[in-house]
Parts: C-alpha cells; sequence; structure tokens
C-alpha cells in the first residue's frame, strides 16, 4: 500500500508538467549531451592520482585502436532483434568519441564517422523490436553531439537526417499509436524513452518539432518505468535489469540536465536512488548477483553504481565494481578483445574521490520492499570467504519474472553452493515456437525448466506449477535475531492451506525450515537446491564439494523423507537448453493423513 501511494504521487508530479515547454533552456552549443566541452580534460587530471581510471583509459584507446581495424557493421538480425549490431554500434561509436577527445587524435572521429554514415543508409534500425531502434538512436545522438565540431556541414546534415528517419520518426510513430512499452512498467520503457530522449536533444535545432513532441511523451510516460523501484529500490526485475534500465535512466537524467538544465525531477522517484545501495546488498562476497528472474549472475561491471556514487557522493557504492573492473582490464591486457559494450559508461560518472577500505554503511542484515521483496543476511562485508544469503518473495507481475518465489542463494567461504539457473537464451527458445512472454497459468514461458519451480530452490507439490496469480509476502523479519519467514501459502491455492518458510542464520550455520499444513494426505512434497558442487549423501546428511571447500547439508526433518541428488536435466524436449554439471539436491516426502509436513534442512560450512 505503501509503496502505491508513492507511485501516484511521483507520477501526479511528472504529469502535472506535461504541458511546460520541454525544450526550454534547450544549450544552443555541442556538446550537450552528458558532458561539458571541459570533461575530458579533467577526466585526464583526475586519472594522475587514480591508477585504475589511468588504466581504464589506456584500455579505451587499445580497444579504439582494435576496433579501427574492423569492417563498418552490417544490418543484420537474429530472430526479432537486431540489437546485438545496435549494442556494437553504441559501443564503437563511443569508444571513438571518447579517444578522440581524451587523445586529441581526429583519426578517430573519422571513423566514427565513417559508422555513422554506414549506420544510417540501413533501410531501418528495427522498430518492431524497439530496443534495436532506442540504443541505435542512442549511439547516433552520442556520435552526432561530441563530434559535432569534428563533421564538416554535409556530414552533419547527412547524419542527422538519417538519425531523425531511422530513430526519431519511428519513435513518434511509436508514441502516437501507444505502443506497449510507453506506459508498461519494465526496462522497455526506460531504455526506449533514454534513447528517444538523447536522439531529440542531439537535434533538437535541426527538428525542433519532433524533438519537442518525443520530449512531451517521454516525460508524460517516463513515470511509468520509474515506478517499479518504489518503496526500497528493489528492482522487480532482478539485479542484472536493474543495470540495464536503470543506465538508461542516468543516461535520460544525464543528458536533459546538460541540455536543458533539467532533470525534470526524475531522480527524486521513490526508490530510485536507494536502489544503488540494494544492488550492493544483492551482491555476496564472491562479486555475484542474487540472479533471481532472467538476469545473469555476473561478476559483471554495473556502470550506473558509478553514477549512484558520485550523485550521492557515496563512492564505496562502486568498491566492490573497482574490483570487478580491475579484472576485466587485467584480462583485456592479456590481448585484443571487444569488451562489454558500455563498460566505457563509467568515464562520465567516475566518483571524484576513491571508496575507503573499510566497511561500507550498510547493515548486515537487510530486507527491501517492492514487487519482489527480498531479505540478505551476511557475516561481513570485507571478508571474501563470508556466509551470504538472500531469499525472496515476489508475483508474476514483471516480463523477466520466474516461478521462484521461496527461492535463495547461498554462498560461504568464496563458493556459490545454491545457485539460480537464470535465464535461457531468448532466440534458442523463440526460435522453435515457444511463446516467451506470456504469464498465464497455462502459458509456454512456465515450461521451460529453468524459469518454472521444478529448477528452483523452492518447494514444488505433486509436480504442479506454482499459481501465477499469488503474491509472497515477508511476514516475520528480524535483523538483531537474523530471522525471516515468508508466507508461500499463495502459490499452493488448492494444494496445502498453509506454507510457511523460514530462515534462520546463527553465526555461519543456516537453517531452512518449511511448515505446511492442510496437504492432501499422500501428496508429494519436492524440496529443491540447485547447485554446481559434488555431492554425496549418506543417509539424512550430504557434502558439498567445490573448489576445494565444502558444505555439510543435513535433513533435520522429516523422519521418512528422502535426501538425494539428481541431474538438473530438463524434460526431453526439442527447446529446453541442457544443464551440465548442475545437480537438484532434493528432498521428496508424503503428506500424512494429518496433512501436516515439515521439512528442515540445515547447512553448515567446514
Amino acid at each position: 500500500m505503501k509503496s502505491r501511494y508513492l507511485v501516484v504521487a511521483f507520477l501526479t508530479v511528472i504529469f502535472s508538467a506535461a504541458h511546460a515547454e520541454p525544450l526550454r533552456g534547450l544549450k544552443p552549443a555541442h556538446p550537450r549531451l552528458l558532458v561539458e566541452a571541459d570533461h575530458w580534460s579533467a577526466l585526464t587530471a583526475q586519472a594522475e592520482s587514480d591508477p585504475l581510471l589511468t588504466q581504464l583509459i589506456e584500455q579505451l584507446i587499445v580497444e579504439a585502436d582494435h576496433l579501427m581495424q574492423q569492417p563498418p557493421l552490417e544490418r543484420r538480425q537474429e530472430g526479432r532483434r537486431m540489437l546485438a549490431v545496435s549494442r556494437e554500434a553504441l559501443h564503437r561509436i563511443m569508444i571513438w568519441s571518447m579517444a578522440r577527445h581524451l587523445q586529441d587524435d581526429p583519426r578517430y572521429a573519422e571513423r566514427a564517422e565513417a559508422e555513422m554514415r554506414q549506420l544510417v543508409q540501413f533501410s531501418d534500425w528495427n522498430p518492431p523490436h524497439f530496443l534495436d531502434v532506442a540504443e541505435m538512436t542512442t549511439a547516433l545522438a552520442i556520435g552526432y553531439d561530441w563530434l559535432y565540431h569534428d563533421l564538416d556541414p554535409d556530414a552533419r546534415e547527412f547524419i542527422a537526417s538519417g538519425l531523425i528517419r531511422l530513430g526519431l520518426e519511428p519513435g513518434l510513430d511509436a508514441v502516437r499509436q501507444n505502443a506497449w512499452w510507453t506506459s508498461y512498467r519494465n526496462n522497455w520503457n526506460q531504455v526506449c524513452f533514454g534513447g528517444l530522449t538523447l536522439g531529440a536533444l542531439a537535434v533538437a535545432d535541426e527538428s525542433p518539432g519532433i524533438a519537442r513532441e518525443l520530449l512531451e511523451a517521454a516525460r508524460a510516460g517516463i513515470g511509468y518505468g520509474l515506478s517499479v523501484y518504489a518503496p526500497d529500490g528493489v528492482y522487480p526485475e532482478g539485479p542484472g535489469y536493474w543495470g540495464y534500465g536503470t543506465r538508461y535512466q542516468c543516461l535520460m537524467i544525464d543528458a536533459l540536465r546538460s541540455a536543458l538544465g533539467s532533470s525534470w525531477g526524475l531522480e527524486d522517484t521513490p526508490g530510485f536512488l536507494p536502489s544503488a545501495r540494494v544492488q550492493v546488498q544483492l551482491t555476496g562476497p564472491t562479486q555475484r548477483f542474487f540472479n533471481f528472474g532472467d538476469g545473469r549472475a555476473g561478476p559483471s561491471l554495473q556502470p550506473a553504481q558509478f553514477w549512484f556514487a558520485r550523485e550521492l557522493d557515496e563512492p564505496e557504492l562502486v568498491h566492490n565494481q573497482r574490483a570487478i573492473l580491475a579484472d576485466q582490464l587485467s584480462r583485456a591486457q592479456q590481448g585484443p578483445r571487444r569488451g562489454t559494450h558500455l563498460n566505457v559508461l563509467p568515464l562520465l560518472w567516475w566518483p571524484a574521490t576513491p571508496p575507503a577500505a573499510e566497511d561500507p554503511p550498510l547493515p548486515l542484515a537487510w530486507k527491501g520492499e517492492g514487487s519482489h521483496p527480498v531479505a540478505v543476511f551476511r557475516s561481513s562485508w570485507t571478508d571474501p570467504r563470508a556466509l551470504f544469503l538472500a531469499c525472496k518473495g515476489g508475483q508474476i507481475d514483471h516480463s523477466h519474472t520466474h516461478l521462484d518465489a521461496g527461492s535463495f542463494i547461498l554462498e560461504a567461504d568464496g563458493v556459490r553452493w545454491a545457485i539460480d539457473l537464470g535465464a535461457q537464451s531468448y532466440h534458442s527458445l523463440e526460435s522453435k515456437g515457444i511463446q516467451l512472454w506470456g504469464r498465464d497459468q497455462d502459458a509456454d514461458r512456465w515450461q521451460v525448466f529453468r524459469l518454472n519451480n521444478r529448477s528452483h530452490n523452492t518447494l514444488t507439490i505433486n509436480d504442479q506449477l506454482h499459481r501465477v496469480d499469488a503474491v509472497v509476502e515477508f511476514t516475520h523479519f528480524d535483523a538483531q535475531e537474523q530471522v525471516a519467514e515468508l508466507d508461500l501459502s499463495p502459490v499452493f491455492r488448492g494444494q496445502a492451506e498453509k506454507v510457511i518458510r523460514r530462515f534462520e542464520v546463527t553465526g555461519r550455520e543456516v537453517t531452512v525450515t518449511d511448515q505446511l499444513e492442510g496437504l492432501k494426505p499422500g501428496a508429494k512434497v519436492r524440496w529443491t537446491m540447485v547447485t554446481r558442487a559434488d555431492v554425496t549423501i549418506e543417509g539424512k546428511h550430504a557434502t558439498l564439494r567445490q573448489d576445494g571447500e565444502s558444505l555439510n547439508v543435513s535433513m533435520r526433518q522429516p523422519e521418512t523423507g528422502r535426501l538425494q541428488v539428481i541431474p538438473a536435466d530438463p524434460p526431453d524436449d526439442d527447446f529446453n537448453a541442457p544443464n551440465p554439471d548442475t545437480y537438484l539436491l532434493i528432498v521428496d516426502a508424503v503428506a500424512p493423513t494429518s496433512g501436516q509436513l515439515k521439512i528442515a534442512m540445515h547447512f553448515e560450512p567446514n
């Protein structure tokens, strides 16, 4: 209820400003997107006292030179997406544009111009999958704006007209037709409006009418994408997709500030600024995310964290990001390779001071509310061998969600013992005819093994799917006692009257207890944990071994349950991907005549 009121209040603020002149305060000169003209010299000066920043700039130049040797991009589509081409275009143009200013070398501008000329001669940027248009628009907007003074009048006209024709005009068609993403609460809303905003601001002089209408639409519609952060900053599509949607949100905010002198107050959205701290909470000692939903576990660089560290003046928010970046740079120096397509974004948002070495001022036990509430317990912020437990509730209200209510991940001694398999390649499923984005109870999506409850660290009754219309919330959380409880009853409606999952942390030990009531006698209940460890079982005890470490798992309840390990093999069909070297540690139990069943599992690192 709290989150609903916060969202309504925020949307009211956004909508109330919808009729203000969107181009008021437009900066007449270029660059006007994201940076001032002196940004690059200031960054170079800052690097003199920050070796990691120096290393990043040096590697950017290496990659810029490597990319100079690559042929221009071609319009290639995989299934319904051209997204890989758009992202590579953004990577190349941003790299060359930065290199041109950091090195004062016009060769990079010349190569970027050639690439942009090629891109605006594509037949289209694939409007049916509008993310492709949005990311390509971002690429051309940045290249046009940052290299404006390197382009002659003919090049400016050619590139700007292509950007308008292939990016902004399809965007205008989409908003006039109320395309689904214009009022949808997920990352599409942020990426599409973010990219169109950058494009509109870049060529606002050349096409003020189109720019004005697109900015009006963005200001009216971006509140939908932003609303999901309320109340506590837990992004419902998971930490990985937080990085995608939020990255574009930060680009949009900074572009508005630099070009118009106003961000429309978007950063004041309930939960938006706190979401950066949530990202830190949802990252374990192994630097991997609690990767619920379709997101990957990582470790992966999240450039948006640098924006928040600068915005909030909290450099500790990038402590782990600096470690990840250092590792990526070390590996990149081993030979020419294309880096992750936006890893140079930290150069826009590098905090003025590096993080301190001490613990971040964040709690060891924490709970965050939202449509996918989470709770986290850890034994230390600085010990790489620390215990880390994260668990979740949730509801099926976003396109990237799984049937994973009650699921958890567990780390200890530098090993992730309980894992989430994550998503399967979208194209691999769509190419087999799977309608991947339906969320009804009988949708194709839930036949994908990695997405349903049978492959998550939760419970399953009689091999049935969880109820997709369920809402699972925490009913108890005590940071001092290190206890959290979830009411899983809604996902088992019609199968059990009450199902409570309780997590207890004592030092470096964890107990997960499930209390089920109202089961039908003889109902089959399966407790599941997914792992990549080698597992040996002796009666009610299992020993997990991985990377030279071990974890003891004991089944304390029920007396009649059976503990076993099986390969994490999906059904024998033609669309589910295999999961090699991955196992399901399971407890199979049968409900007694009382209809009550208790499953208690204890975890203790050696």
